[in-house]
């Protein structure tokens, strides 16, 4: 059974999305949600879905080892970034190349970087006349946005739109397409795993 750690920091919509999508087979294991809110809406949601959690602060994540020692210990298949507005430090990405993965709501490399997230992302695309935007799934490296990216989905921006009625179709394509996507990269890590043995021999 694979292991995934999920960072969130608000209210865990897609946490529960996960969660609910692999709840019907024995694939996929959520090891833990790991929040840097005490007051975010997630940790509620991984009460009630019996999934470990634990808050931290700045200084476990940056300035210790702590959160590095932690997941070292639950040894995670993949870190997934669901709603989390910290940078990842390059101490996490070194120890998990190519193993944590984000969603961003906006069609990358457009709207990304520092201080890009949520409604901030939204306004931007709405003011700039976007006719399109949606969701990007990527690696995570060590710059905001920058990483590898996994896939993309499209959705229209329509006349008359407000941030928040762009934001719930975007909410749509996560919940439609992050859980899946999950599913092949954790897929493609055991193919990829199954050839190297094979190369080896």
């Amino acid at each position: 059974m694979k292991g995934i750690v999920i960072f969130a920091s608000g209210s865990g919509s897609n946490v529960q999305r996960i969660a609910e999508y692999f709840s019907t087979g024995d694939t996929l294991r959520i090891l833990g949600i790991y929040c840097n809110r005490a007051d975010a809406r997630v940790l509620e949601r991984a009460k009630n879905l019996h999934i470990p959690a634990l808050v931290f602060g700045k200084d476990e994540f940056y300035h210790s080892d702590e959160i590095l020692d932690r997941l070292k210990a639950l040894a995670p298949d993949l870190i997934v970034l669901a709603g989390f507005l910290w940078k990842v430090p390059e101490k996490i990405i070194r120890a998990f190349p190519q193993r944590i993965i984000n969603i961003h709501p906006a069609l990358l490399p457009l709207y990304g970087g520092k201080g890009m997230y949520g409604e901030h992302v939204h306004r931007a695309v709405i003011a700039n006349g976007e006719k399109q935007s949606g969701i990007s799934i990527h690696y995570v490296d060590e710059n905001y946005d920058r990483g590898a990216l996994i896939m993309q989905e499209k959705c229209e921006v329509l006349p008359g739109d407000t941030p928040e009625t762009l934001a719930e179709r975007i909410h749509q394509l996560e919940h439609a397409h992050f859980p899946a996507t999950i599913e092949q990269v954790l897929l493609q890590q055991r193919n990829t795993a199954c050839d190297g043995l094979r190369d080896a021999k």
